[in-house]
């Protein structure tokens, strides 16, 4: 469980991190941007990967910009309800060999 402010890191071992969200702490509706840069056990750090969870209204329309492929097939956004708690997952991030991973560096970031 972690509370996420805006370009703080989250900084922990564990590959997961629960974004708890309360009344009192909510995501803004729209696309909320993560991010995440990964420390290896040589003190490395790795450029950064984002991912946009999607908060829906309850009641009103929730406007999505998608990308497809040439097929015109959607490449799912990851979406949640509007006060609804998820999972972050930084767990298929790698190491070159013989290093691993030994911190995850999930932050809130700016929408803009």
């Amino acid at each position: 469980m972690a509370e996420f402010r805006l370009n703080q890191p989250v900084v922990q071992r564990d590959p997961q991190v629960r974004v708890d969200v309360t009344a009192a702490a909510p995501l803004p509706l729209g696309a909320n941007r993560f991010r995440l840069v990964v420390v290896d056990d040589a003190g490395n750090e790795s450029d950064p990967t984002f991912l946009e969870v999607v908060v829906r209204d309850a009641q009103r329309p929730t406007a999505v910009l998608d990308l497809v492929d040439a097929n015109g097939r959607r490449i799912d956004p990851a979406t949640v309800r509007q006060g609804e708690s998820f999972t972050l997952s930084g767990a298929r991030s790698t190491d070159v060999a013989p290093g691993r991973v030994v911190e995850f560096r999930f932050t809130l970031v700016d929408r803009t």
